[in-house]
């Protein structure tokens, strides 16, 4: 066999800036204690390394673990300890939901219906393709598998069938348009619910560890109101912003009733896995009024699907994007909590806090999030930023006087609606980007404006609704 690749020049940054924070312990401020400074260094690091990526994420995460442990930063039993946290079994359980989606086609079959339904015109066709998105994202925990795996395959035949490619120069008939909306309404949805993309479960966990309990229902609730408007709003902008020229699509129904018979009638693994995911749906919906545990109900959905043969013990082994997660997500949520336990989120909180002080609340609030949302900028992709940045601006927000279940939520909708900056902002970017229906120009062009767009509904309306509903 051949050696795995490593990109040995990208560890260069994780190492240099580790090292130089590890060793200006002795100028670190009063008060702070040595450990939490040696923390930080491996926790910087780790980040960065998550960023750079001299190998995947799951390696970078075990290499800065043994690394924290061997040099007594964390002792073995805590290292162990954080892979017992339920919010990340609870994303595993959701990549094998989503599993069960592709396997038996219910997926596809779910957006060809769509089509059939809506899709007269090309703005109709849009709004059906974002609205498989929805339907499927409160399972679908990895918002590049429903962006890449459903819907983009879904676009290009509808493209294709139209004679719009970028190959020859066609694609801006029906392509471009319903990729780009397709992308902002992935955007939409992964606001909408908490479990439609990782980096919100990475911010209710690190909510947690600052005492701020966000339900799956009161994430839904909270973001019900500017969710929607951006799915109603956000495909008529883009249609007025950059129409398609093709604005009628009467074949398109044809087209998908022609697929919707090539795969017959509805199976009964489809039957099965339509059933359970509605039952988890709904449990997770009442799941802070009955008592249930978020996470116990992704269990009991997987265990529904393993004993009525939907998925298979081998389909749970083969989903490396579960493990991977589990695996790498553990590890900085141990992490990101070791520093907020060891003092250093308090100290930089309360100095960043003093720093403001006499500042209102609500200006300190809206300048985080401005930051938070910009510095997307630098961010190939949600995750590392989430993991970065979100604990630390949600304890300044706190000790300013901000409410934290407002704060909270807010930070938590910015990890969603800050994609919207690049065609590297995230995996479904990059998905949507890659085949050249959008130009580099284009794509930075809408994002900016839009930008601004989401930064008023979600976190003006979004604020004002909050008030409405009692969450500050």
């Amino acid at each position: 066999m051949t050696l795995h690749r490593v990109h040995y020049k990208k560890m260069l940054w994780p190492v240099v800036i580790g090292l130089l924070i590890w060793f200006t312990a002795p100028l670190r401020p009063v008060g702070l204690s040595l450990i939490a400074w040696h923390m930080l260094a491996i926790f910087v690091a780790t980040i960065i390394g998550c960023i750079t990526q001299p190998l995947p994420i799951g390696g970078v995460a075990i290499i800065m673990l043994t690394l924290a442990a061997l040099l007594g930063v964390i002792p073995v039993d805590d290292a162990i300890d954080g892979f017992g946290d339920s919010t990340v079994w609870m994303i595993a359980m959701a990549y094998f939901l989503s599993r069960g989606f592709v396997n038996t086609g219910l997926g596809r079959r779910v957006a060809l219906i769509f089509v059939r339904l809506f899709g007269k015109k090309t703005l109709g066709l849009a709004y059906s393709l974002i609205g498989v998105d929805l339907v499927t994202s409160p399972a679908t925990p990895s918002n590049t598998a429903r962006a890449g795996g459903i819907v983009f395959p879904i676009i290009e035949s509808l493209a294709c069938a139209y004679g719009s490619t970028p190959k020859d120069g066609t694609e801006r008939k029906v392509g471009s348009f319903l990729i780009y909306s397709a992308f902002h309404g992935n955007i939409a949805t992964s606001g909408l619910f908490m479990t439609a993309m990782a980096p919100n479960l990475i911010a209710v966990a690190l909510a947690k560890s600052m005492h701020v309990q966000i339900t799956w229902m009161g994430w839904f609730l909270a973001g019900s109101v500017p969710g929607l408007i951006c799915l109603v709003c956000v495909p008529y902008l883009i249609y007025k912003m950059y129409p398609p020229e093709v604005k009628d699509t009467p074949n398109a129904r044809a087209w998908a009733d022609g697929e919707l018979a090539k795969m017959g009638k509805l199976s009964l693994p489809e039957k099965l896995m339509g059933a359970i995911f509605l039952l988890a749906l709904v449990l997770w919906m009442l799941s802070s009024f009955i008592g249930l545990d978020a996470t116990l109900v992704a269990f009991l959905a997987v265990s529904l699907l393993l004993f009525t043969g939907v998925l298979s013990l081998q389909d749970i082994l083969h989903e490396t994007g579960a493990w991977n997660t589990l695996l790498w997500f553990s590890i900085l949520i141990l992490m990101a909590g070791k520093l907020n336990s060891l003092g250093f989120i308090p100290w930089l909180s309360q100095s960043i806090g003093h720093s403001l002080h006499g500042v209102h609340w609500s200006i300190v609030l809206l300048v985080l999030l401005l930051v938070y949302f910009y510095a997307h900028y630098l961010f190939a992709g949600a995750t590392a930023h989430v993991s970065a940045m979100y604990g630390a601006f949600l304890g300044v927000a706190i000790s300013a006087g901000a409410p934290p279940m407002l704060a909270a939520l807010l930070l938590g909708f910015d990890g969603a609606i800050f994609s919207s900056t690049t065609h590297y902002a995230n995996g479904p970017s990059s998905i949507m980007f890659g085949p050249g229906y959008v130009t580099q120009r284009d794509w930075w062009r809408m994002d900016f404006v839009l930008g601004l767009f989401y930064l008023v509904v979600w976190g003006g309306i979004g604020s004002l609704w909050m008030k409405v509903i009692g969450l500050w």
